[in-house]
């Protein structure tokens, strides 16, 4: 079972979010962002999606948990890839019947709360009863603890002691199948050096009043759980999990919070491999949140991997997201500032660009060259300017052509482009006929180009009253030196304004293709023309118009 698309609506932080665009063949699905940006709400998503699956009741006070607005209802929709589909709303979910096509273990997950520092238990039962197979002993949700190890230990006791009693299983049959995967594991993940070979070698369940005996050797020495390092803790804590679980979620979607945590780099790579290479099933697929190094490099590195960024995103604004560029170094901010960019990428040209341009220019794979995305126009251009080590590239917006002569002339590591944005280039009639050609098929340029020239002539009174207003939020010419001239004037509520403003309404009222099409919001209007339905943006930028196009710019 592996998602394809997951759509949600009203729903914890967000207001409408859509992740889309993931490869069938993707086994981890990784999502970084800073605190607080998002990635957690994901997991709550699934966590209702799996109490739907399972018709646990939910009582009021969960269903008003889920509602970023308690007067509409939170709605979840999760597309898989064998043409299943699972919607529910939370005001109808008690009138949703049983969904088909799924069973009771389609999702299974643990929250970041699972750390436990000591074992407690000094019987077993100690912990009520609880159905694996069910999974019951799950938090209900993602801000509370998850206590399901002690859980784990008891029920990976009675699975050897079934075993050894009922069975005809040996000793060491029984150690291969139980002890030894854990303990190759551990080696993989901490190495196999004397130092730092960690090794099982006894689990006795908590009897005669004391905690189970869980007890390791590392060098030497033989260690109790309780004195384990938090990270080793955390490696153990996931792989008995994984371990005691693992018959009941062979077609699932796993979902877990900050596995990486308590880790250095290294090990976070290593577990993160371990994890999604050796412990879930090929026709499974995990879903984890982090900001940590590690974790973003292994999966840069996995072919079965893809990366969405939650961060720096207004989330009360329809967001929809796909997969990150893998070349791009910006996936590596959440761990690594941009202010260290120039070390780790010596001898690159880095380009800062707006918002998620970066996917488009990324995707042309030029030689020795990145894509950082900031936040808007002004920023690039502030990054530009401060440090000589960057270069930017912003949209045209509403600038004159003698604006961009002027502007990259004082600031000449900044590429502006000569269309209003991006959109202009990705639905360009030439890349519009190039994409359909290496389809195969027709595409009629002069009736798509009639159609602009329509749609621009009834919107041109929407456009054109603002544009003076609009070019005084540029930043250019803004420093000190340009006080007083004529070129600080051009962004002011002045008359140099007014000449350049007055001079792009004029390229707009024209008919002429090249002369309006430059300053014409492809990213705002224009967007229902049925020749820009149901394509990719990403798909537009792979043509041979485009990478010629951007490389003439750069």
């Amino acid at each position: 079972m592996r998602i394809s698309r997951l759509y949600m609506n009203n729903f914890k932080r967000f207001t409408d979010l859509t992740l889309e665009g993931i490869p069938e063949e993707t086994k981890l699905v990784l999502l970084i962002g800073s605190n607080g940006s998002g990635k957690s709400s994901v997991f709550d998503g699934f966590e209702a999606a799996n109490r739907y699956i399972k018709q646990d009741g939910w009582r009021s006070d969960h269903l008003n948990y889920y509602k970023k607005d308690d007067q509409n209802a939170a709605t979840v929709s999760i597309d898989f890839f064998n043409n299943r589909q699972l919607s529910f709303s939370t005001d109808t979910y008690h009138q949703l019947p049983t969904p088909t096509g799924f069973s009771p273990n389609s999702f299974y997950g643990r929250t970041s709360f699972r750390q436990i520092p000591r074992l407690t238990r000094k019987a077993l039962g100690g912990g009520g009863s609880f159905d694996i197979e069910r999974d019951s002993d799950r938090p209900i949700q993602f801000i509370e603890r998850d206590n399901r190890f002690e859980n784990d230990i008891e029920k990976i006791t009675e699975i050897l002691l079934k075993e050894f009693f009922l069975s005809t299983n040996q000793n060491i049959d029984i150690k291969k199948k139980y002890v030894d995967p854990i303990n190759e594991a551990l080696i993989r993940i901490f190495g196999h050096q004397n130092g730092t070979r960690l090794q099982l070698i006894e689990i006795i369940p908590p009897l005669e009043g004391k905690v189970a005996q869980i007890t390791f050797t590392k060098g030497v020495s033989k260690i109790h759980y309780d004195y384990l390092s938090a990270g080793e803790k955390e490696v153990f804590n996931i792989l008995i999990n994984l371990l005691t679980r693992r018959e009941y979620y062979q077609d699932t979607i796993y979902f877990f919070d900050e596995i990486d945590l308590h880790l250095n780099t290294k090990l976070q790579f290593n577990l993160l491999k371990e994890i999604t290479e050796n412990w879930i099933s090929p026709s499974s697929q995990l879903w984890t949140a982090s900001h940590s190094l590690g974790f973003i490099e292994y999966a840069r590195q996995s072919d079965q991997a893809v990366i969405f960024d939650f961060d720096d995103l207004d989330f009360d604004f329809t967001q929809t997201l796909y997969p990150e560029t893998k070349e791009n170094p910006d996936i590596y901010e959440i761990a690594v500032g941009k202010e260290f960019l120039p070390s780790l990428f010596k001898g690159m040209t880095i380009y800062f660009v707006e918002n998620k341009d970066k996917e488009f220019y990324a995707s042309l794979g030029i030689p020795q060259t990145v894509f950082v995305s900031d936040n808007n126009r002004n920023n690039v251009f502030h990054k530009v300017r401060s440090a000589d080590n960057f270069q930017g590239i912003v949209d045209r917006d509403f600038l004159s052509d003698e604006d961009i002569d002027r502007i990259q002339e004082a600031y000449p590591r900044l590429t502006i482009l000569p269309y209003y944005s991006i959109e202009n280039y990705l639905f360009h009639p030439n890349n519009l006929e190039d994409y359909w050609k290496g389809k195969g098929k027709a595409f009629d340029k002069t009736a798509y180009v009639q159609l602009l020239v329509e749609e621009k002539n009834k919107v041109i009174n929407k456009i054109t009253p603002t544009i003076a207003l609009k070019r005084t939020e540029y930043p250019y010419f803004g420093e000190p030196e340009y006080n007083g001239s004529p070129l600080q004037n051009r962004f002011k509520n002045k008359g140099e304004n007014e000449e350049q403003a007055v001079a792009i309404v004029s390229d707009l009222n024209s008919d002429d293709f090249e002369t309006f099409y430059k300053s014409l919001p492809m990213k705002t209007y224009c967007t229902q023309l049925p020749q820009r339905q149901n394509i990719s943006k990403l798909e537009l930028a792979k043509t041979n118009w485009f990478k010629e196009s951007i490389l003439s710019i750069l």
